[in-house]
């Protein structure tokens, strides 16, 4: 026995989801995107790689800690990296001097250009939604 309107709840939240995941990436790419014009580049290294507790799943969130050239200030920040990054691997960073907290990316030799990456997971994300979206639409029907 069904729960009356449970697909349509269940398509609902995964809609929602898929369109909040690609907002949220396609101001990732925004950002990165502006951080490759601006021109900012400095070494960089990963200073630590967390994953989730208990080891119960295999995502790593790899952050990464660079100095400035305009200031000196030293800037954490957090990105997506291969498995072949460890603690202490050095990096180019990639960095908008006008706001390098929200814009820093790593980026060079060794890694997947920044735009490919979060434009497949904007493209993914989105295909998801618009999926999603015509099975609800067509199971309304």
């Amino acid at each position: 026995m069904g729960i009356p309107g449970g697909d349509y709840v269940f398509f609902l939240g995964m809609i929602l989801l898929f369109g909040w995941l690609t907002a949220h990436y396609a101001r990732r790419l925004a950002a990165v995107a502006r951080a490759l014009r601006a021109g900012g580049r400095a070494p960089g290294v990963c200073v630590r790689i967390e994953s989730e507790p208990y080891n119960r799943s295999d995502a790593r969130r790899y952050v990464f800690s660079f100095r400035t050239s305009e200031d000196g200030r030293t800037v954490e920040f957090e990105d997506l990296a291969s498995g072949a990054v460890k603690v202490g691997s050095e990096v180019t960073v990639a960095y908008d001097p006008a706001d390098p907290e929200r814009t820093a990316t790593v980026a060079g030799r060794g890694s997947w250009s920044p735009v490919a990456q979060y434009g497949l997971l904007v493209a993914g994300c989105g295909l998801a939604a618009v999926g999603f979206t015509a099975v609800l639409v067509l199971t309304a029907l």
